[in-house]
């Protein structure tokens, strides 16, 4: 398996060592049960798998090394590396500037990029039309592209189905940056449009039947749908796509709706569903699918609370916040800085997108058992510090050397 070379400052001497134990011991990656790290008043039950996972690794190796092979130009990002903000708050120090924000709003002037600059793809990828801006300002936009392979494997999904003359239905967030640049290159060989949950494809699904008049799609999924697209013609052979970063079970969820509403629609036999309704299970990223099945499996033991870290923008990582809310007080942070003493915590509030202190985050009894996860562009060191965090608002912990005795 290929190995990235990633700076030491986002490694961990607790969290690092662990991920590789377990990998030693479990290399076909079949035991889903957490980890315990016990120190006696607090004990803690840590995912089978979280962490930076294959295409962050290639994103912040691809990104650094334009760093180091390039320190007399200008060097760009099209937008945020990855929705991580220490990752990113450390390559703007590095002097590393953000041409849009997440969004696509202009942080600065395309007319300001010079062709001896370097941009940096990040790993959502990029539309192909800033492809073809960076082509025409003479810029090679595969230089240094950290787009996930990942991502480019639904891209090339969707072109080989569309080449087959079935519509791409994206499952995505519209907005993200990652739906925008797969719409973006779904349409070049295939209507497309985009929902974001099963609520807007059960919506589809009555333009599928007729239930629902033709003119009504256009004002409904204004903004997610490509240029020409007719529902009557374009929803007669469809294939689902994702947004890697969604949850598995709910993109699932979605294709076994539609594929059922065509089923009954037309009326299909089983050797003909294959006619109107693409297989593309294979796009599903296995590092998301991981996270999520890890989290699950935590689930089932009993714990105080649940902390997630992650960027409070990272699609993946809300997905496991929601899935940990439904069994347990959740607080999902940035940082071990949140937890601002032993009754305050600050954290994210998915429903206001606002951050909120919470007094009394902690139970007062010992031994407390608290699960801790984080998505697929939080640092290890970030988990480490809100570990050692938590540990330093009680007494009598057994030693971190100790309890870590277990993983040399």
């Amino acid at each position: 398996m290929k190995t990235f070379n990633i700076p030491d400052f986002y490694r961990s001497r607790i969290i690092s060592p662990i991920k590789e134990f377990r990998r030693r011991h479990d290399k076909l990656k079949r035991d889903f049960t957490p980890t315990v790290l016990d120190f006696g008043p607090v004990r803690f039950l840590i995912a089978r798998h979280f962490g930076f996972c294959y295409g962050v690794e290639n994103a912040i190796d691809i990104a650094y090394k334009a760093l180091s092979e390039n320190p007399d130009k200008r060097i760009f990002l099209l937008s945020e590396m990855i929705h991580n903000p220490d990752v990113n708050r450390d390559l703007q120090e590095r002097g590393v500037r953000f041409i849009m924000d997440t969004k696509g709003k202009s942080l600065i002037p395309w007319e300001a990029i010079h062709q001896d600059d370097i941009v940096i793809v990040p790993a959502f990828g990029t539309t192909v039309e800033i492809q073809a801006k960076l082509a025409e300002i003479g810029i090679d936009a595969y230089q240094y592209d950290t787009t996930c392979p990942f991502v480019e494997k639904v891209w090339n999904r969707a072109a080989q189905i569309g080449q087959k003359q079935y519509t791409i239905v994206v499952h995505g967030k519209p907005t993200h940056e990652e739906t925008r640049a797969t719409f973006s290159h779904s349409q070049q060989s295939a209507p497309t449009v985009v929902v974001r949950d099963l609520q807007q494809a059960q919506r589809l699904a009555t333009y599928i039947t007729g239930e629902t008049p033709a003119e009504r799609f256009y004002e409904e999924f204004q903004g997610q749908y490509s240029e020409g697209f007719n529902p009557a013609r374009d929803l007669e052979r469809i294939g689902v796509v994702n947004q890697t970063t969604m949850l598995a079970s709910d993109t699932q969820g979605i294709a076994d709706y539609l594929k059922q509403t065509m089923i009954r629609h037309f009326r299909l036999a089983p050797p003909e569903v294959e006619d109107r309704f693409a297989n593309t299970r294979d796009t599903l990223c296995y590092a998301t699918n991981d996270n999520q099945d890890a989290t699950y499996a935590l689930l089932k033991y009993p714990a105080d609370l649940a902390l997630v870290a992650g960027g409070y923008n990272s699609s993946n990582t809300s997905h496991l916040v929601e899935l940990c809310e439904e069994k347990l007080p959740t607080y999902f942070i940035s940082s071990a800085d949140k937890l601002l003493d032993q009754t305050l915590i600050r954290h994210f509030d998915g429903a206001t997108k606002e951050e909120i202190t919470t007094p009394n985050y902690l139970p007062d009894h010992t031994p407390l058992t608290i699960m801790l996860t984080c998505g697929a562009s939080c640092p290890d060191a970030i988990v480490e510090g809100i570990l050692l965090r938590l540990l330093s608002f009680y007494e009598g912990t057994r030693p971190v050397e100790e309890v870590m005795e277990a993983f040399g």
